[in-house]
């Protein structure tokens, strides 16, 4: 099975970190990013991975070499402008038009058993299934319930539910079809183009441990939790 991991981000929002190396390689615990990534990937059967690089791609192609330390082929795809988060895909048709393929940011740390999330998506008549996890975020003021000048309740300080965009999808080939050559291109923008076009979109709830590195923030709760989850 193939994986295209995402891993030409500039990292902006983890500054002053990512001046020196590119996020993916930033450690977590003993490991950097896409080692823990490449690493879970291998241990669900996924033995051809492919690096789309673009900042800093040269510290990424000496880190891992051709995977073999890993057990997987890994091969590196260089964007030579920035792409957006669809468009690396496309680069990449002529090797992934046989079988569908997992895609991932190269930001995320999950214990999703990524082997179930493609059997569901390999299941479905869908060209593409996205994963997606519920977030509760805590809401900072009451809610109150009235029913004409009375108060009927109060909810303290309620938890919101956001269904979001994990960074996680598996495409099927002829997905790549809908993407154009060459060109700035969002996985946002396709799926709204997707859905215009009526075209069916499957999801798969994630229920594991899931954390997106995006900011500092992040970075720094994910050292918190490498050892009880990663390592």
């Amino acid at each position: 099975m193939k994986a295209v991991i995402l891993s030409g981000g500039l990292g902006s929002r983890l500054k002053p970190f990512t001046e020196v190396i590119p996020k993916p390689l930033l450690p977590i615990g003993e490991k950097a990013v896409l080692e823990i990534q490449i690493e879970h990937l291998k241990n669900n059967g996924f033995d051809h991975i492919f690096l789309a690089t673009n900042y800093k791609s040269e510290y990424i192609e000496n880190f891992f070499g051709n995977g073999s330390k890993y057990g997987v082929k890994l091969s590196i795809s260089k964007e030579e402008k920035p792409l957006g988060t669809a468009g690396p895909v496309k680069l990449l048709q002529n090797q992934l038009n046989n079988e569908p393929f997992l895609v991932m940011n190269g930001d995320i740390l999950t214990l999703l058993p990524y082997r179930k999330l493609y059997e569901f998506a390999c299941s479905k008549e869908t060209l593409l299934t996205i994963a997606t996890k519920d977030i509760y975020t805590p809401f900072q003021f009451g809610n109150i319930h009235t029913e004409g000048d009375f108060v009927t309740g109060i909810e303290e300080k309620p938890n919101i539910k956001t269904t979001i965009l994990a960074g996680i999808y598996i495409f099927k080939p002829e997905i790549l079809n809908l993407i154009p050559d060459n060109t700035m291109y969002g996985m946002d923008k396709l799926i709204i183009d997707m859905l215009e076009r009526r075209l069916p979109i499957s999801h798969y709830p994630i229920q594991e441990y899931w954390l997106d590195i995006g900011q500092v923030g992040d970075y720094e709760k994910a050292q918190e939790i490498y050892k009880e989850h990663f390592k």
